[in-house]
């Protein structure tokens, strides 16, 4: 996989009942006092949090706080770096002077990746609005993508005097809910998010907290994003992920159906339909690749999931037979760590064929080292082969993607030179990926993506397959079918957003920026035969 990025992960914490016994904070003491912790303490659960959402952003980690004792009614903590780094949690008089500035009964939570804007702690979340007003002060964390940025910048620009300093769609939405909160009588909030709802094209996935102590948690109409919530008698919890409510011991964890609401406040929790959902969307690659492979999503298991795409992978081995003596003992599956693992479970399972780790992942390598490296030593940095696994081995080499193929070259030069590998069949858990996507994945640019380039058809044929390999240096190479996708999680196709590999896209601001991608494709030269197979060019009919 060529390290693709996600926008971002979200979470919150709400101790909205004391009264109420709660197994998640029932008997959670200092560590010094060895004192019970009271409600005002539920944040510093976040960072555990936090932690296991860490898959979906690594470039900073934040936090904003309601103490309602408090004269900084909002605290907001956010830096740079993983959440070890942000929170100090290796140096434990810092990170203790963080958790008690940032004490409070509600906390919402955010891990950034950009797909925009500058690593720069400007850009970190949640960003905080501050009002005199205290329903008009306000503190949100974003996870998506707004299709119709530009749109919207255009809108606020519009307005006398309005200013935008950031580039980026966590800004544009912090003046919309700004404006949307203006004037002078207190808005409902389910009708403040339902105005917005009509203005967004995209995926927005937002954790939400006031100064009076209302916090919002919601997901987009499509649902393009997970999330998923629990409460615990008076503690309620949500994230991005299943995973990361389960390890706090939050159980009976549900998903946030797409176009509700919640708003928890103190006392009383209440779920809202803020936005018809006229069908959902959930991204695919969600189960592929993203989510914590601990996750349940939409009450689908990410493991499971990925096992499955193994067992497609080898019922395919097997009508193609394409590797002669398939069972010698010469034969392994080696998958690529750390998320193809389940689906070289699954092939190795159904074929019967031994599964060894011959490539090893080095978890320890800083960020910023790797950062610092040249493109052919970050693979060396993060991967090590094991010669005394693949050496005069046959290896089907199980990856979960390919998307920009960089990684998996230089991966292969490895494998073959350092491991001594005989042979190397790349297997795909996953089709081709042929067009952008515009929802919070970083893979935007059509001109990067690898399959495009050798591909005339909506599917890869043998020998356009068989010339991919080449290219990368594999002795074969085989995709999944774009329909075994939701065979594997379970779900109809028309309730999964597969634009990257279909170049169908469910939102109309989606469709446009691809039409537009596709134009200046064709006219500044590349690919832009292979690209404009799937889709006419803006204001032509379709094939």
């Amino acid at each position: 996989m060529d390290e693709l990025k996600h926008e971002c992960g979200i979470a919150a914490l709400y101790h909205f009942d004391p009264s109420l016994p709660s197994a998640i904070w029932g008997d959670v003491r200092d560590p010094k006092s060895k004192e019970l912790l009271g409600p005002d303490e539920i944040h510093t659960l976040m960072p555990r949090m936090l932690v296991d959402l860490q898959n979906r952003g690594q470039l900073a980690a934040g936090l904003t706080s309601w103490k309602p004792s408090r004269d900084q009614l909002l605290d907001t903590y956010k830096e740079i770096g993983l959440v070890s780094e942000a929170f100090r949690t290796n140096e434990k008089d810092k990170y203790d002077k963080i958790m008690k500035e940032c004490a409070g009964r509600a906390v919402i939570g955010h891990v950034r990746y950009a797909t925009s804007g500058p690593t720069t702690r400007a850009y970190a979340q949640p960003f905080e609005r501050k009002h005199g007003c205290k329903w008009k002060w306000f503190a949100f964390g974003f996870n998506g993508n707004l299709a119709n940025l530009e749109d919207l910048k255009a809108d606020i620009r519009s307005l006398n005097d309005y200013h935008l300093t950031k580039d980026n769609d966590t800004e544009a939405m912090m003046h919309l809910i700004s404006i949307a909160l203006s004037g002078p009588d207190r808005p409902d909030l389910v009708e403040v998010f339902r105005k917005l709802a009509i203005k967004f094209d995209g995926s927005y996935n937002i954790v939400f907290l006031n100064a009076m102590g209302d916090m919002v948690v919601l997901r987009d109409p499509l649902g393009l994003r997970p999330v998923c919530w629990a409460v615990d008698g008076g503690v309620f919890g949500a994230a991005s992920e299943s995973v990361a409510l389960q390890n706090l011991g939050f159980k009976n964890i549900v998903s946030l159906q797409p176009g509700e609401m919640i708003h928890v406040r103190q006392g009383a929790y209440t779920v809202h339909r803020f936005a018809e959902s006229k069908g959902t969307s959930h991204c695919f690659f969600e189960w592929i690749y993203f989510a914590n492979v601990a996750s349940t999503l939409d009450n689908r298991s990410v493991y499971l999931s990925r096992t499955k795409l193994g067992r497609e992978l080898a019922r395919q081995e097997l009508e193609l037979d394409s590797i002669p003596d398939l069972h010698n003992n010469d034969v392994i599956i080696c998958p690529v760590p750390d998320t193809a693992k389940a689906a070289a479970d699954g092939m190795s399972y159904a074929l019967r064929v031994p599964l060894l780790e011959g490539l090893m992942r080095n978890r320890y390598v800083g960020r910023t080292f790797i950062e610092a490296a040249k493109r052919d030593d970050k693979v060396r940095l993060k991967f090590t082969p094991l010669r005394e696994v693949l050496e005069g081995k046959r290896v089907i080499l199980v990856e979960d993607s390919i998307v920009r193929s960089t990684t998996l070259a230089n991966l292969l030069v490895m494998i073959k030179e350092i491991g001594k590998a005989k042979e190397v069949h790349v297997r795909v858990a996953c089709p081709p990926i042929v067009a952008p996507c515009f929802y919070g994945i970083d893979m935007s640019t059509v001109t990067q993506l690898f399959a495009p380039k050798h591909m005339r058809g909506d599917v890869p044929t043998r020998e356009e397959q068989a010339r991919m390999a080449e290219k990368l240096g594999a002795t074969s190479l085989a995709y999944l079918p774009i329909e075994a996708i939701a065979r594997c999680i379970e779900m109809p196709a028309e309730k999964l957003c597969r634009a990257c590999i279909t170049g169908e896209y469910p939102t109309e601001h989606g469709e446009k920026l691809y039409q537009l991608m596709l134009k200046k494709s064709g006219t500044e030269g590349g690919n832009a035969r292979a690209y404009g197979r799937r889709r006419s060019l803006v204001g032509e009919p379709r094939a």
